[in-house]
């Protein structure tokens, strides 16, 4: 659970967004609004003044906003627009913080420039229940077998002939194709899973 907004001490102040270069960083996390309502979110550009979400529920304009960002950590500030995906907001924080947000940016930056490989900073569950249904942006369903899942996506097995990028929904879960592999398919969801919901009895 997320901790209840704070009111920001003196030695904090927010930066507007476009002193800041924008990274076109994607990172997966959680985010609570005031009336303490928690979403999952993803980053689609950040940088140490600010910060661009693709969020379910957007925040107001001038709306106090709280988020927790894999390796990022909590992150606090203030709504500035909504946009088509989600909204805007800065960041608060002090010198020393930024400084070290800034140094964490810009490694994350160059590692996905670079092409590194990814992580797995998900932990990944294989389902008790591996059936599940795929459907397509036509309504069309497809039973598939959950290999493993994670909160960013899952591994499933199918003989369908589907290439990167393709639209799905997994179960009730939106996400997308993004790979390929021997006798199926790796999905990306769109939002982040619950992290107290991933456990082997989940089904999608």
């Amino acid at each position: 659970m997320l901790s209840a907004l704070q009111t920001p001490r003196a030695a904090t102040v927010p930066v507007e967004r476009r002193r800041h270069h924008r990274m076109k960083v994607v990172l997966l996390g959680r985010y609570m609004l005031p009336n303490r309502m928690e979403y999952p979110c993803q980053t689609i550009d950040i940088s140490p003044g600010g910060v661009h979400l693709a969020a379910p529920a957007k925040a107001a304009p001038g709306e106090r906003v709280i988020v927790y960002l894999e390796h990022l950590g909590r992150i606090e500030g203030t709504c500035v627009r909504t946009t088509m995906e989600g909204f805007a907001m800065t960041i608060t924080a002090t010198s020393r913080k930024r400084e070290k947000f800034t140094a964490q940016l810009t490694w994350l930056a160059n590692r996905e420039e670079l092409g590194l490989p990814e992580d797995r900073r998900h932990e990944r569950i294989v389902p008790r229940n591996p059936r599940s249904m795929l459907t397509m942006s036509d309504g069309s369903e497809h039973p598939v077998r959950v290999i493993d899942i994670s909160l960013s996506g899952a591994a499933i097995s199918s003989d369908l002939d589907l290439p990167t990028g393709t639209p799905v929904r997994l179960g009730t879960t939106p996400g997308r194709i993004v790979r390929r592999f021997d006798g199926g398919y790796a999905v990306e969801f769109s939002f982040p899973l619950s992290a107290d919901l991933l456990d082997e009895n989940l089904e999608l």
